[in-house]
């Protein structure tokens, strides 16, 4: 797999293979960036935050664009550990990224040192963690005012992207194949 754009355009990164991990396909993280810069974000002083991060290729990607830096929270110790691999061969310290390599959840109950402006949510298909992983991380102030929250889900997920949380709205719900994009952005308080 390779990033697009920005920085690191062209490198390679490693993936994670094995059930429940699907890497963004070139095509959906092109569409997907290409969403947010049309919506207006600057990549600039930007703090992402990557959850079930899987290979981590979308906070890279990212980081690539010019984001500040980058929190990957990923369960597994082998996706962690592709994570930190990748991190380390891209030249990225300790200034720019940081793997948490623990449950979602666990994480998300603690308090963070900062909001973050851009949220991807990658869970696991069929699981519906979604919307608990929303509400946990918007209630723990994880995620900061105006900030673009994309979540990447399988196409035929029931979910209605207008009603998952009063603190969310819609800026556009897409499928790719297999592959819903669905794009929000935190309501200003």
């Amino acid at each position: 797999m390779r990033i697009i754009s920005g920085e690191f355009g062209g490198r390679t990164i490693r993936s994670v293979s094995g059930p429940g991990y699907r890497p963004a396909t070139s095509k959906v993280r092109g569409a997907i960036f290409s969403m947010l810069v049309a919506r207006g974000l600057d990549w600039e002083g930007l703090y992402v935050l990557d959850l079930f991060a899987g290979s981590g290729s979308l906070a890279l990607e990212a980081l690539s664009r010019g984001a500040a830096y980058a929190a990957f929270v990923e369960k597994s110790k082998n996706a962690a550990t592709c994570i930190s691999g990748n991190l380390k061969d891209l030249g990225l310290g300790k200034d720019r990224a940081r793997v948490y390599a623990t449950d979602l959840f666990k994480l998300l109950s603690g308090a963070p040192d900062r909001a973050f402006g851009l949220v991807f949510i990658d869970p696991p298909y069929g699981k519906d963690l979604l919307v608990p992983a929303l509400e946990k991380a918007l209630g723990g102030g994880w995620i900061a005012p105006e900030a673009f929250v994309l979540a990447e889900v399988e196409a035929g997920l029931a979910l209605e992207p207008e009603a998952v949380h009063p603190d969310l709205e819609l800026v556009t719900d897409r499928s790719y194949g297999q592959t819903r994009i669905v794009v929000w952005k935190t309501v200003s308080k």
